[in-house]
């Protein structure tokens, strides 16, 4: 069966039995019938669970404007887009070409919509439909000004013999035009302070002067924002009345733990099939992920600018895409990372990290990244080691048994390296138990570097292949 048709005039809209409501009030409504229906509320947002998404539930309820506050890549502009879902499909406006807003039939606040509705008759006043996701807007404060938000005297308009003090000299910014809408500002604590003064006029008043001319409209607007920790609390960053009338604030947070981590990386990295079939032992993906871990602890860099999510998410890219790299080449499949895969991670891991300047004022970020990422294997290899026993491997490395590695080495190779040692390398393989040549391959690499970062054993690398010995 059809759905009925949308009405096309006010007449129609009136017979139609549809209900004005303001935006928060459509929003809070909307959210109480998913939330009692058990609806999922925010799909794809992990971790935020019994933290942050609790906040939001009871912001919205209490009809509040928002300001999101953490580091960066913590999901803060998801979960601005996201309160879009709890929006009508769309919403009627009175839809003629001189209208500045989406203006409410049964409530219009522009003078040019007004005049209309009270020279013509219902059947003569067109509506058209505002849809859900046309009615998110959002601005990155840098460089953001008055005009660009608020609004300013058109100076064309007034070329055309417009006066100055009449509403129709005015262009509007994007917060009136989101009118019955919602507007995000990100980096709140870079906003010009005129700008700020205006914001909260909007805020508490819903009105605001655009060079003297008072503009009392009712704006009906849901207002986010989105600011760091560090900025934001800084003194003089972002004025007292504006913090002041924010309704609620959220605090968002980095995974609480790394198979967390872990299930983000994956969700958001969106690897493709491809051109061959990837696996990825669960080790290598704990080690990409610990990466990230202690970079957001190394003294070394600035904590405060935080390390993003997005950090891990591009290293697992380039991790994934130098071992499909390697099957391509080589002609393998399927495609598994190894540890000499990470030998590439310079290229999607530099310039994501901050130093912090006085503790790294010996360390280019290159050494900084190269400490991490050897930590991060130790400490991922050392659970592995309480788990299967892998200690005992290092005591065949008697001198002159070397063992050679690289990103570009068949795996065959590997099989044959193997040879030369002990059966005590089958527990290398519990880490990952698989009978490919290439799984086993990444669990011989993943050995090695462990024993090399517990100091077990010696390393020397040339070109990118990596030589194991007693040293």
């Amino acid at each position: 069966m059809n759905a009925p048709e949308k009405p096309t005039n006010l007449r129609q809209l009136r017979d139609s039995k549809w209900v004005s409501k303001p935006v928060k009030q459509e929003i809070h409504d909307n959210f109480v019938r998913m939330l009692a229906s058990g609806a999922e509320l925010f799909p794809g947002l992990v971790g935020y669970e019994d933290t942050v998404i609790p906040e939001v539930n009871i912001a919205l309820l209490a009809e509040h404007d928002m300001l999101f506050l953490g580091e960066k890549g913590q999901a803060k502009s998801r979960l601005m887009r996201g309160l879009t879902r709890f929006l009508d499909d769309a919403i009627p406006f009175i839809d003629i070409p001189e209208a500045p807003f989406h203006d409410d039939p049964y409530h219009p606040i522009s003078g040019v919509c007004r005049d209309f509705v009270t020279t013509h008759a219902e059947e003569e006043v067109p509506i058209g439909w505002w849809s859900r996701d046309d009615r998110y807007a959002e601005r990155l404060s840098p460089g953001t000004k008055f005009a660009d938000i608020i609004g300013e005297i058109d100076p064309g308009k007034l070329a055309g013999g417009v006066s100055m003090s009449a509403e129709q000299a005015l262009h509007f910014g994007l917060i009136p035009r989101m009118h019955r809408g919602i507007f995000a500002m990100n980096e709140l604590p870079e906003l010009d302070e005129l700008v700020q003064v205006g914001l909260f006029n909007i805020l508490e008043e819903r009105d605001v002067q655009i060079r003297g001319y008072p503009v009392r409209f009712d704006i009906d607007v849901l207002i986010l924002f989105s600011a760091n920790p560090s900025t934001y609390n800084r003194s003089g960053k972002v004025i007292p009345q504006l913090k002041d009338r924010i309704g609620s604030v959220i605090h968002t947070h980095y995974p609480r733990d790394r198979d967390l981590g872990i299930q983000i990386m994956e969700q958001e990295a969106g690897i493709r099939a491809g051109e061959i079939p990837v696996i990825v032992p669960y080790f290598m993906r704990e080690v990409v992920e610990q990466i990230t871990i202690q970079a957001r602890k190394s003294k070394y860099i600035d904590q405060q600018s935080g390390v993003s999510a997005r950090f891990s998410i591009a290293n697992y890219r380039t991790m994934i895409a130098s071992a499909r790299q390697r099957g391509i080449v080589l002609g393998e499949e399927p495609a598994v990372p190894r540890i000499s895969d990470l030998g590439h991670l310079y290229a999607s891991s530099l310039g994501k990290l901050e130093l912090d300047l006085m503790g790294s004022h010996q360390m280019s970020e290159r050494q900084v990244l190269d400490a991490v990422i050897a930590e991060a294997i130790r400490i991922v290899f050392e659970e592995y080691v309480d788990e299967h026993g892998l200690a005992e491997i290092s005591e065949i490395f008697g001198r002159g048994v070397k063992l050679e590695v690289g990103d570009m080495m068949p795996s065959a190779k590997y099989a044959e390296l193997l040879k030369r040692v002990p059966p005590v390398w089958d527990k290398a393989f519990e880490v990952n138990a698989s009978e490919s040549v290439a799984v086993r391959a990444s669990c011989v690499e993943f050995v090695l570097a462990g024993l090399y970062a517990m100091d077990r054993i010696s390393r020397s690398q040339h070109h990118g292949r990596m030589t194991y010995e007693v040293g």
